[in-house]
């Protein structure tokens, strides 16, 4: 399969970025309704051909993102700018450029994959044998040529996310924000539709996509970290990974609640995390601690059954990114 079927043919796309290389631009953008701020004070720059991952607890201005981004909702105030063209005086240029593909399934669940191709094919005013042999090339780079006939409502929830995703391709756009596209969908379909999106990326193409998943955020060039309607951090996996603080231990002790509350009042321990049967310690001297983090434990009856230092995840940096903010909140 080539993705180069499905966008220009004439190597990478005509961005249209700013004097700065930006293909995506915001100042201070801003997203009230009413008594709540969805986005606050948003400034951003998005490189063309990044996957660049907006990642954030539900309510965390995501989505509100995405659709200023994609001009489909004017800001309160601030302003932003996408392959060149402010979102709110040039929208139309913007959503010829542009596909966007809603959280929600939004095609037509009466009409056939063939059928909801054709349909945006229209909207787009695809015409003639280019939309036959785009349609053709869709089907086979979504892998749902065999399914052509079946109704959309009648798709698995992965197969689903594939004929959005390739109704948002059929006007081949330079740029993609996706909004959380595979909520809902098995860990094979994930994967799978990943493999695509990568496949976009390697051609040049720019997406933007927000996720609730961290293995996701690992694919992504850079993320943005998202709470209550601002960017926490915005850097590379790797450079945000190593953002937390202290060393890490990971430590699988016989009683993992007491263990972290025991922990949790240790000298020298920063940040206690619970994942299943495993305590991520986050401490000063890893080193140093292990030992009497054994002896602590031992001496409340609870055993250790293996401990050793790690590397933080992007989940862990996450929720470490977030507790630090809350902190910081609540001593302003």
């Amino acid at each position: 399969m080539n993705v180069e079927s499905v966008v220009p043919e004439n190597g990478t796309p005509d961005y249209g970025a700013s004097d700065n290389g930006a293909i995506i631009e915001t100042q201070d953008l801003t997203r009230e309704f009413k008594t709540v701020t969805a986005v606050d004070g948003l400034t951003l720059q998005i490189r063309p051909g990044e996957i660049f991952g907006l990642l954030g607890p539900d309510g965390a201005g995501k989505t509100t993102t995405i659709r200023l981004l994609a001009a489909i909702m004017d800001p309160t105030r601030g302003w932003a700018r996408v392959a060149g063209y402010d979102t709110v005086e040039a929208s139309e240029p913007i959503k010829q450029r542009i596909g966007y593909m809603a959280q929600r399934f939004n095609l037509y669940g009466d009409l056939s994959v063939w059928e909801n191709l054709n349909f945006f094919a229209d909207v787009f005013e695809v015409r003639g044998e280019e939309r036959k042999e785009r349609i053709e090339r869709l089907m086979v780079f979504s892998r749902l040529g065999e399914f052509r006939h079946r109704r959309a409502a009648h798709l698995s929830g992965g197969m689903q996310k594939k004929l959005a995703l390739a109704c948002t391709l059929i006007h081949t756009p330079e740029i993609i924000f996706l909004d959380e596209p595979t909520t809902g969908v098995d860990p094979v379909s994930r994967r799978e539709f990943w493999d695509i999106l990568t496949e976009l990326h390697l051609r040049g193409i720019t997406l933007v996509v927000s996720t609730p998943y961290m293995d996701e955020a690992e694919r992504c060039s850079r993320v943005g970290l998202i709470y209550q309607g601002q960017m926490v951090v915005c850097d590379t996996p790797e450079a945000v990974k190593a953002m937390t603080e202290g060393e890490l231990i990971a430590l699988w002790p016989s009683d993992v609640r007491r263990g972290q509350v025991i922990l949790d009042e240790l000298d020298g321990v920063l940040e206690v995390q619970i994942y299943g049967d495993q305590l991520r310690v986050f401490c000063q001297d890893g080193d140093g601690l292990m030992e009497q983090m054994r002896s602590v434990l031992a001496a409340e009856g609870i055993e250790v059954k293996d401990m050793r230092q790690a590397r933080p995840r992007m989940e862990e940096a996450f929720i470490s990114l977030i507790r630090r903010r809350m902190s910081e909140g609540d001593k302003s």
